[in-house]
């Protein structure tokens, strides 16, 4: 099963977008599950022969297979089959801060750990205010009213 974003298969994922926020639904029983995931990993290898500075670079994450941290989401994507299940991102994001502040706030909103309709057992996060973090919000905001009209 792929991703989906804006109702399109997505197979790829720009260089500007370090990771997304996405929602994962098991069709058969309507539970979901919030969470994020970055697109790529920061890699460090050792210094080339007769050089000093590590070697750094990306490398694609897992997140074309990936159905989330929740064990009992896995469990369920084990025994029904991943068929049963829709992968939606919801926002792509441009830093891991505005990833964290946006999975937080749709769990919260959501009020994913006050009822059984979601498979979230925990709302983890820890973020600092930036202004880039403040103008990449101000952006999704004014899209979001855009997509409204």
């Amino acid at each position: 099963m792929s991703w989906t974003y804006q109702g399109k298969e997505i197979k790829c994922i720009e260089d500007q977008y370090e990771g997304f926020v996405y929602l994962i639904t098991n069709t058969t029983t309507g539970q979901k599950y919030i969470g994020k995931k970055l697109a790529k990993f920061k890699t460090t290898k050792p210094p080339l022969k007769g050089k000093k500075n590590k070697r750094r670079g990306y490398k694609e994450s897992d997140w074309q297979t990936y159905y989330g941290s929740s064990d009992r989401l896995n469990a369920d994507v084990a025994s029904l089959g991943e068929d049963k299940f829709t992968r939606e991102i919801l926002y792509l994001c441009k830093s891991r801060a505005e990833m964290s502040y946006i999975e937080a706030r749709e769990q919260f909103d959501r009020r994913v750990l006050e009822t059984d309709e979601y498979y979230n057992g925990i709302i983890n996060v820890r973020v600092g205010g930036s202004d880039k973090l403040k103008q990449a919000l101000l952006e999704q905001h004014l899209q979001a009213k855009q997509s409204n009209t």
